[in-house]
């Protein structure tokens, strides 16, 4: 699952932080649930990195409400 998240962030440019999401176990299920000071806690100081992830992270959701099971 790390290397999912690592070459998602990679995708997006962002690859910097995917040591620091695997260190904290974030996967599919827990990128939904991240807040902006989670970004934070997980060293993502730049406003506009946490935007490109929450614009990234809204994408993926609706993305995968849209895939019929």
């Amino acid at each position: 699952m790390a290397d999912k998240i690592r070459r998602w962030l990679d995708e997006l440019g962002l690859d910097k932080y995917a040591d620091a999401f695997a260190e904290n176990d974030i996967d599919d299920e827990a990128l939904s649930a991240l807040s902006d000071d989670d970004f934070k806690e997980l060293g993502v100081s730049s406003l506009g990195h946490r935007k490109k992830l929450r614009r990234a992270i809204d994408a993926l959701s609706k993305s995968q409400a849209d895939t019929p099971v």
